[in-house]
């Protein structure tokens, strides 16, 4: 594993995977190899399953045909998106695939910056990518979801978690009495 890689994994876990819940229903998309995976089984979570277009993943296909895949809308807790969305645009599935609460953990390269990653995985510094970056995004112009907090890292990345909202609750009307009813339900529907 290139020195940087390796660095941006612990940075990885110490951000984002030690403050899920153990018992959050997760989805890892663009898994890969499994590392984040492996840390979470390893640690207790027992909610946590990997998508991504090759095997080993639990779910092996493209994110934008979830319910081809057997996955369920409103059913996520947390997604993990590390260096995907600059493969593939995926925000609206995962916003449909997440609760009301739920949260997108995700990072990719700043789309100014990506000149300069091609430059360290050129010299063994970083990972070489497994396809082109042709969906770079700047995170703060994302629109979907309610709730968003991006930071860059290191001049290169940009990090963020993004949450769908829960649905506000209505409160119910009031019950009429008797007394205040007027005529039958068929007549107030007239």
């Amino acid at each position: 594993m290139p020195i940087l890689s390796e660095y941006a994994r612990k940075r990885k876990i110490k951000q984002f995977l030690k403050a899920i819940p153990r018992n959050a229903q997760i989805l890892e998309v663009g898994c890969g190899s499994g590392w984040a995976l492996q840390y979470l089984r390893s640690g207790g979570w027992r909610h946590c399953y990997g998508l991504d277009l090759r095997p080993p993943a639990d779910y092996v296909g493209d994110i934008r045909q979830w319910r081809q895949l057997g996955l369920r809308g409103e059913s996520l807790d947390v997604i993990l998106a590390f260096e995907v969305v600059e493969h593939v645009d995926c925000f609206r599935e995962c916003y449909e695939l997440l609760r009301p609460g739920g949260r997108l953990l995700l990072t990719t390269p700043r789309p100014g910056a990506d000149w300069l990653l091609k430059v360290l995985e050129w010299c063994g510094l970083s990972q070489r990518r497994t396809s082109p970056h042709d969906r770079l995004v700047d995170l703060g112009t994302v629109g979907q979801f309610e709730r968003k907090q991006v930071w860059l890292v290191g001049l290169l990345s940009q990090w963020a978690v993004f949450q769908k909202l829960p649905r506000p609750q209505v409160p119910a009307p009031p019950m009429l009495s008797p007394a205040e009813t007027v005529g039958s339900w068929e007549e107030a529907l007239v």
